[in-house]
């Protein structure tokens, strides 16, 4: 895991680079030349997508997601166990079910591409699907330490 962990920031890594230098040559474009490039903001906002779902599905700890947690800090650590059960329950099979629909539409949208660059939507589109599956796993994987006995906070995300 220990791996696949450094391969995903890594690919986060250079995503974020990516969208960073695409950044740098739209300002300068547009600032220091005055003509913007189209295609410039279109990998912008690929790019962004990219880093926001792939940052969501593989490098995020579960501990570092926003919660809301008033009910969680008001009771105890046997209703802690059963909540984290019901939670990963419910958010792993809405995504399981979610998956093949959104497969479906992603894979749909290949015969459609980007106005300027022309990329195919089912690659812009296929970080959600990813996402998804992350979730299922990250859900199978919260239940499996829940059972177990382990506190949410002790676990280090890498799915």
């Amino acid at each position: 895991m220990g791996l696949l962990r450094k391969a995903a920031h890594a690919l986060g890594g250079l995503i974020f680079l990516c969208l960073f230098l695409v950044f740098l040559v739209q300002i300068t474009a547009r600032f220091g030349f005055g003509r913007p490039l189209p295609w410039t903001d279109e990998l912008s906002v690929v790019l962004y997508l990219w880093a926001i779902l792939w940052a969501s599905a593989f490098m995020v700890p579960e501990r570092d997601h926003v919660v809301f947690d008033l009910l969680w800090n008001s009771v105890g650590t046997r209703v802690h166990r059963w909540m984290r059960i019901a939670g990963n329950l419910l958010l792993g099979s809405l995504a399981a079910v979610a998956v093949p629909a959104s497969w479906d539409y992603v894979h749909f949208m290949a015969r459609e591409g980007t106005p300027v660059l022309g990329l195919s939507f089912e690659w812009v589109f296929m970080p959600f699907v990813l996402l998804l599956l992350a979730l299922v796993l990250r859900s199978i994987r919260g239940v499996w330490s829940a059972c177990k006995g382990q506190e949410r906070e002790s676990q280090e995300l890498s799915s």
